[in-house]
């Protein structure tokens, strides 16, 4: 007789079932050390449950643009709030529209929330500015040696200071000369009282020349004093006074790009210098990329931004052009929400990569580099009320759908205990590891990714242990059947996972399709709903596949199970089994013999 063919294997590991068990289990111990080794051994709470605080954001009609309050710029506010506040690591910020002009943000307790709390309403309109004039701001602030302040006449023209023109133009020689007789190197630097900006050169850089100096008329500069506008102007640096918050705050403020403007600004902590700045030459939207970081040769905070191919020509042309100026028509100011961070002197050009460095706290330099890092606002926004938000309701609400979970888990256990009786022990186990999993799985994903658990995910895990539980369910129920069949418990085993998987697949399957579409068409809290579901659902098919159906094996093999006890949940008599299939011999009937 031939020897029978060797085929595959019963699938779900009914030869080594020991191996899908090991796997698991390691999964279990690596998870579970890195929650120790991350520090974070408890999920992240969100503001329902932690506290918090709750922002309403009013829309501003902006000077020009009557029409800039739409759903187009609500919506891309959202989204540049929502990555700025995430950008600091804080944990599941809620950003949302509410009506046309409102925007609420909602911001959970904890690291970095307060510094959020400072950044979600600034609209980081960035621009580089020519500097026209600088004086010292504050009671009786002298002039700075080499400013020149605004008076009667003309504001000073390139090349002229308020000390003098003969003197003027003698300094002018001496720069230009500095200016013409220096090669470009790698990096230029770019110095002012306080702060600095450092720039890289690229190989195509040229070096600025007595050809780029520029003409008179190249350089903003204010009109004669007959001019009403530029002495509206004067009159307004002569009454500016940057030691008063209200008008260092409303200075500059809504200003087009293309006006000459008044602006305060600080580069000395304790100290404010007022300015008469010309019309912006680089953008915001030109900065491709700024974020804080330590300069290794000082150790001290700077703010480092890159430029967009295009920002890079502007800044280079401004740069360039300023560094043949006499102070301080050599100065760019770098002007955010009208308020001046850093007006450093040019004496070479820069390009692509610059640096803000000077008077930096580690906060102050990530707070600008992430604004910058994540767009301007479109619209301008008016805090209408902070809230702060307690948690004393959202955890007597998270006790009592902790009481409602437990309810229902007990009644979960009788109901199999008392159906299934043995195979309780199975299914308490698998609810047991689907448990660790979720929890830690929740708790590293706080850090990671920024999950942060509130009610409607705590109801998700809730939901959760139906899912679960009823993939147990429909495979014991197959097991059932393939005994009431009147087969014994271990190709019962193996002959009802087949068919019990495709149907736990499916279920699982539209439960992932319905979290998926939830946690796409939500936003919010509901979205924590969707995640936890999505997330617990996909655990429920690694459990059944990695741990049930192996254990269910080996439980098959043991004396308890196999016997078909009253206790063992798979008793053939209790089922009311039919008696083992049997194949009878065919008796053939016997034939006459044929007649010759």
């Amino acid at each position: 007789m031939a020897a029978p063919k060797k085929g595959r294997g019963p699938s779900g590991g009914h030869g080594r079932p020991g191996r899908a068990l090991a796997l698991i289990l390691i999964a279990m111990v690596a998870l579970t050390g890195g929650l120790f080794l991350s520090g974070h051994t408890t999920p992240r709470l969100g503001i329902d449950l932690a506290g918090g605080t709750s922002i309403t954001l009013e829309a501003q009609n902006q000077p020009g643009k009557p029409n800039a309050i739409n759903q187009t710029n609500m919506d891309t506010a959202v989204g540049i709030i929502e990555r700025r506040v995430n950008g600091l690591g804080v944990s599941e910020a809620e950003v949302q529209t509410q009506g046309s002009k409102n925007i609420i943000v909602n911001i959970p307790k904890g690291t970095n929330s307060k510094q959020a709390q400072e950044q979600v309403g600034t609209t980081a309109q960035l621009y580089f500015r020519p500097v026209l004039t600088v004086q010292a701001s504050g009671p009786e602030a002298p002039t700075p040696s080499g400013s020149a302040t605004p008076s009667g006449s003309a504001t000073p023209k390139p090349g002229e200071s308020a000390e003098g023109e003969d003197k003027a133009k003698g300094e002018d020689k001496s720069e230009g000369e500095e200016a013409t007789g220096t090669e470009a190197t790698p990096s230029a630097s770019a110095t002012t009282q306080g702060r600095a900006v450092t720039g890289a050169l690229t190989k195509d850089d040229p070096t600025p020349g007595a050809s780029d100096k520029p003409k008179p008329s190249d350089s903003p500069e204010a009109s004669p004093s007959a001019d009403p506008a530029t002495a509206k102007l004067q009159e307004e640096f002569a009454k500016l006074d940057c030691t008063d918050p209200k008008q260092r705050t409303d200075a500059g403020k809504n200003a087009k790009p293309t006006d000459t403007i008044v602006a305060c600004g600080s580069n000395v902590p304790g100290s404010y210098e007022k300015y008469i700045l010309g019309p912006a030459e680089v953008s915001g939207s030109d900065v491709d990329d700024a974020k804080g970081a330590i300069e290794q040769q000082t150790g001290e905070w700077i703010v480092s931004m890159e430029f967009t191919s295009k920002g890079a020509k502007k800044f280079q042309t401004i740069t360039s052009r300023l560094s043949q100026q006499q102070p301080p028509m050599n100065q760019f100011a770098i002007v955010l929400d009208g308020e001046v961070v850093s007006a450093p002197s040019v004496r070479t050009a820069l390009s692509k990569n610059a640096q803000i460095s000077g008077s930096f706290t580690q906060q102050s330099a990530e707070d600008l580099g992430n604004i910058l890092s994540y767009g301007a606002l479109p619209l301008t926004f008016k805090e209408v009320s902070v809230t702060t938000v307690t948690a004393a309701l959202g955890s007597e609400q998270l006790q009592a759908g902790l009481i409602a979970g437990a309810i229902g888990l007990a009644l979960v256990i009788i109901y199999l205990v008392v159906y299934y009786r043995g195979l309780a022990f199975i299914a308490l186990l698998s609810l047991l590891v689907s448990g660790v999993l979720t929890y830690t799985i929740m708790a590293l994903l706080g850090p990671a990714i920024g999950f942060a658990l509130n009610l409607p995910a705590v109801c998700g895990a809730i939901v959760a242990i139906g899912i679960t539980a009823d993939s147990f369910i429909v495979y014991f129920e197959r097991v059932r059947d393939e005994i009431r069949e009147g087969r014994t418990l271990r190709p019962a085993i193996e002959r009802a996972w087949p068919r019990a998987r495709r149907t736990i697949l499916v279920s699982d399957f539209v439960s992932f399709l319905a979290a998926a579409v939830l946690f796409i068409v939500t936003v919010g809290k509901v979205q924590g709903f969707a995640f936890t579901l999505g997330l617990t659902t996909l655990l429920d098919v690694v459990v059944v596949f990695l741990f049930t159906k192996p254990l269910m094996t080996l439980m098959g093999r043991t004396k308890f199970f196999s016997s078909g006890g009253p206790w063992s949940g798979l008793d053939p008599k209790r089922l009311g089994a039919q008696p083992p299939l049997r194949r009878s011999r065919r008796v053939n009937a016997p034939t006459e013999p044929k007649e010759a």
